[in-house]
């Protein structure tokens, strides 16, 4: 497919989904980096280069919330080349903006990934945007660490995550335990710098939750990964961060919706409960996400941990825990539909406008609107990919 110098498309014969509906067919006209027209019939849009959907769906380019890795590449890895090929991989899958996710680490080697983030993204035009660090650690619970290396988890310190804050204008997010010691004033600074407080790998009851939610912490990272659910404490019952969620009806959660991490029964309580304006889709991919099984590594080369790939999941050596996903976007949509049995605009909807509400850029991305960036992908009814455009460049295109 030849890219017109004027930088003008005109998408057709395709079925566009929009947030509550799709439509059968239509036409998505884009100008540059921006979406110019939607139209239910043809649209007179002299000079554009016709793409053709060939009686696929349009959609609004995915948003990953919380990635790793992808491609044999972790973002802990330190190099710009590992930062291009995740964003690389990722846009194969569908996703045209992602937030990079990092472990639990030393602070060096947190600084060098904001360096190294910097320069990627400025040479960055084959794939995915980045949009933002998702800092996961090292403030959490040791009982819930999951995959977390224990060797960083630590303790809130002002001084610490000031030093951190300071380094970087990058972040987006960060995920800890709220019932840590100052964690008032943790997500305090947080919300005052534009930065998401989050729950996650969190021992957190009820009662620690509802006051954090009004710091900030209006999200739940991995809902029923590293965290508390109905618990006792001295023999009386408290309720978690699971049931928490639910209780809280402006919390937002997100899911790693591979089929494995969650099964059927609890992906379909989450989407009745929350509905598909409070979840997100993520992958919380690793390296290994979009390779064969077998050995790989969470976290950095130099400091990483051995993880082993198999039945579609990234496992720790002796198998009694998970160690990530190794799962892609269009795998994410694919299980909603298939087992919790999500329609499709609404299944969309948890990967593309909802995750931009939740990091506040919806109203430039997220979805199929006039003036928003031309972020858009092409799948057929099993969910291929066929075409990503990321801000009115085709990255990836199979049509």
């Amino acid at each position: 497919m030849t890219i017109s110098k004027k930088n003008l498309f005109k998408i057709i014969n395709g079925k566009i989904i929009t947030p509550y509906r799709v439509i059968p067919t239509g036409c998505v006209c884009i100008e540059n980096d921006k979406i110019y027209e939607i139209g239910e019939k043809d649209i007179d849009f002299p000079d554009a280069e016709i793409i053709d959907a060939q009686g696929n769906y349009i959609s609004p380019g995915f948003i990953d919330l919380h990635t790793h890795g992808a491609g044999g590449s972790d973002f802990m890895d330190g190099t710009v080349e590992a930062f291009l090929q995740i964003v690389e991989t990722h846009a194969k899958y569908g996703v045209t903006g992602l937030y990079p996710t990092t472990l639990a680490s030393t602070n060096e080697e947190l600084f060098k990934s904001f360096e190294i983030y910097r320069q990627a993204k400025a040479l960055n035009t084959k794939g995915a945007a980045f949009l933002g660090f998702h800092l996961e650690g090292p403030y959490f619970s040791m009982n819930q660490r999951g995959a977390q290396d224990p060797r960083y988890i630590r303790n809130l310190y002002m001084d610490d995550y000031l030093e951190i804050l300071n380094a970087s204008n990058d972040i987006a997010r960060w995920s800890s335990a709220p019932e840590l010691d100052g964690s008032k004033k943790f997500a305090e600074t947080l919300v005052s710098r534009g930065v998401l407080p989050a729950i996650a790998h969190s021992d957190a009851v009820y009662e620690d939750v509802v006051p954090a939610f009004d710091w900030g912490f209006t999200h739940v990272t991995h809902l029923y990964s590293g965290m508390s659910g109905v618990c006792r404490r001295n023999g009386f019952r408290y309720a978690g961060i699971i049931e928490a969620s639910y209780l809280l009806d402006g919390m937002t959660v997100e899911i790693i919706a591979d089929g494995i991490h969650l099964p059927a029964s609890l992906l379909q309580l989450i989407y009745k409960i929350k509905g598909p304006g409070k979840i997100a889709l993520i992958t919380d991919s690793m390296r290994a996400a979009g390779m064969p099984e077998g050995k790989s590594i969470l976290g950095s080369l130099n400091n990483g941990q051995e993880v082993i790939v198999e039945d579609g999941v990234a496992k720790m050596p002796d198998r009694t825990s998970f160690a990530g996903s190794v799962a892609t976007a269009d795998r994410l949509v694919r299980t909603m539909l298939r087992l919790a049995g999500t329609a499709l605009p609404e299944t969309i909807q948890m990967i593309t406008i909802t995750p931009a509400r939740i990091m506040g850029i919806d109203k430039t991305k997220g979805s199929l609107t006039k003036g928003k960036d031309a972020d858009v992908v092409i799948f057929d009814e099993d969910i291929n990919i066929k075409m990503t455009m990321v801000n009115g460049k085709i990255v990836y295109d199979t049509l």
